[in-house]
């Protein structure tokens, strides 16, 4: 199994938050991850029984985790019988933000780390290292390449 890219949220701040994306990730974003790197890996199409299979993952889930991920271009499905998943054209250099945000959503510069909201004119005690590390959080995540 691979091993997840964030610690658990801490439980002393429960709304812990990285815009709209959690500091932890979802088993969708990891299976997400999975997924691309099986499909890099494979010749051709991949059925979705066969994907979940190779990722760990249930046929209904899969379908769950793959749909977003089709949405943002980052993969090509085909139904039928003779369907499946292919990696998209260009795919092969999306990064792990890109992941993340395909599955996750968008993520939120403005919104305040410890109120949950946005940020306002009263700012919350960690607002200036927030966006500091949020920043560069962000950029980390853009310049990982998700098939590395």
């Amino acid at each position: 199994m691979m091993p997840s890219l964030f610690a658990a949220t801490p439980r002393a701040m429960p709304g812990l938050a990285f815009g709209r994306m959690r500091l932890e990730l979802t088993r969708k974003t990891d299976l997400a991850l999975r997924a691309l790197r099986a499909l890099a890996a494979s010749p051709g199409r991949l059925a979705g029984p066969v994907l979940a299979e190779a990722v760990g993952t249930t046929v209904p889930f899969i379908a769950q985790v793959m749909s977003p991920m089709v949405r943002a271009g980052l993969v090509t499905s085909r139904p039928g019988p003779n369907g499946g998943y292919t990696l998209a054209s260009g795919a092969e250099e999306a990064s792990v933000l890109q992941v993340i945000e395909a599955v996750e959503g968008p993520i939120d510069p403005h919104r305040c780390v410890l109120a949950g909201g946005p940020c306002g004119e009263d700012v919350c005690a960690v607002h200036d290292a927030w966006q500091v590390a949020r920043a560069a959080l962000e950029a980390a995540l853009a310049s990982a390449r998700a098939l590395d």
